[in-house]
């Protein structure tokens, strides 16, 4: 298996910014409609139970932070950046990520349902059972992240790269990977239609051939040495 190569960052936000914007000056931004969020950083914070109302969210960066039951959908984020963050229960969909990286963070479940996604990149990070469905993603770009049974139902993909990733019983029902360089992921178990025709066009290696034509139950028979 080919080495990882280096995450790609697509967020223009300085890693060093400080914060311009206390808690309760961002909860009481949350609360409000179609509030503005922008050029401070957040360390250590841990938002429950909020509903971020169409907020929009501009160069900010989140270190360390919690997301318990987090409404963050119909939000809009352009350059952004999430560091060692944890997502628990939280829902992204209909919102647009803009320039997003999350960098080292725990978000199993996520939704990105229905949403759109441009420039995002995911790194070391835990993404399990995460919705994607019916989600317009252009230039997504992930490695050495777990997105096991994270579904893809009618997602329209745009340049999909993937590096390391765990991809094992992830959902790609009338989603297209032509194009998209599987070899150094994980590929078993994924869950595609019979005939297997969202794989047509995936860059796959010669084991996880063996690993895919078992889905259209064809069995390879091995030699017997005596």
């Amino acid at each position: 298996m080919a080495r990882p190569r280096r995450a790609r960052r697509f967020a223009q936000v300085r890693d060093d910014l400080g914060c311009n914007l206390s808690e309760d000056e961002l909860l009481a931004a949350l609360s409000a409609p179609d509030a503005h969020v922008a050029n401070t950083a957040f360390s250590g914070l841990e938002l429950s139970d909020v509903a971020a109302n169409g907020t929009v969210f501009e160069n900010v960066v989140f270190r360390g932070c919690t997301f318990e039951r987090a409404n963050l959908s119909n939000c809009t984020f352009t350059d952004v950046l999430f560091s060692g963050c944890r997502f628990v229960r939280c829902d992204m969909g209909r919102s647009w990520l803009n320039r997003v990286d999350l960098r080292s963070c725990s978000a199993p479940g996520l939704s990105f349902l229905k949403g759109r996604l441009s420039g995002v990149s995911l790194a070391d990070s835990q993404l399990a059972y995460a919705d994607f469905s019916e989600a317009a993603v252009d230039q997504l770009v992930a490695s050495e992240t777990k997105l096991s049974e994270a579904s893809f139902h009618a997602t329209r993909l745009r340049h999909l790269a993937l590096d390391g990733c765990d991809l094992s019983r992830a959902t790609f029902f009338r989603t297209s990977l032509s194009g998209v360089d599987l070899s150094t992921c994980d590929v078993s178990g994924l869950r595609v239609s019979s005939d297997l025709r969202e794989l047509r066009g995936a860059v796959i290696d010669s084991d996880q051939a063996v690993e895919l034509i078992g889905l259209l139950g064809i069995q390879i028979k091995e030699e017997d040495w005596a």
